[in-house]
């Protein structure tokens, strides 16, 4: 049985830092950029995995280098991806950007795949952990099958 099942969204974080954020209509310079695994799903299963925990991964990413990349961090924690579907659209992307100064964000979630989290037939686990960035349903439905199996 697998300690902590995670049905959630996985993104590929892209992160930009300035001085300041901008204003709307406002274009200002950035100083640096880095692209990052995230999502609240796949921090959770990191997390997990990283605490010795072992886990499974229900989610979906794209059919591209994105969807590529968080597969593969995933395989890389020691997380199973035999639920890691992927799909015809695009993998889920995060905007960020960061200032410097005061350390405040602002974010722009595209969801993409993560809108086709399906969690039909979950594994074995002692514990589910689920977010609201995949569609109500999943969550509502991973809930009651959790339930379901005690």
């Amino acid at each position: 049985m697998i300690d902590v099942c995670v049905v959630g969204s996985a993104n590929l974080d892209l992160v930009a830092t300035a001085r300041r954020l901008p204003r709307p209509g406002e274009t200002v310079h950035g100083n640096s950029f880095a692209e990052h695994p995230g999502g609240k799903g796949l921090n959770q299963a990191v997390s997990a995995a990283r605490s010795g925990a072992t886990v499974a991964f229900v989610g979906a990413v794209g059919a591209d280098s994105g969807g590529d990349t968080l597969g593969a961090v995933l395989a890389g924690e020691g997380i199973g991806t035999g639920m890691l579907a992927a799909v015809h659209l695009p993998t889920g992307r995060a905007l960020i950007g960061v200032a410097e100064d005061t350390g405040e964000n602002s974010i722009i979630v595209v969801a993409g795949a993560n809108a086709e989290v399906s969690a039909n037939d979950l594994p074995p686990c002692r514990v589910l952990l689920t977010q609201l960035e995949v569609p109500l349903a999943t969550v509502t439905a991973a809930l009651s099958a959790a339930r379901s199996a005690g």
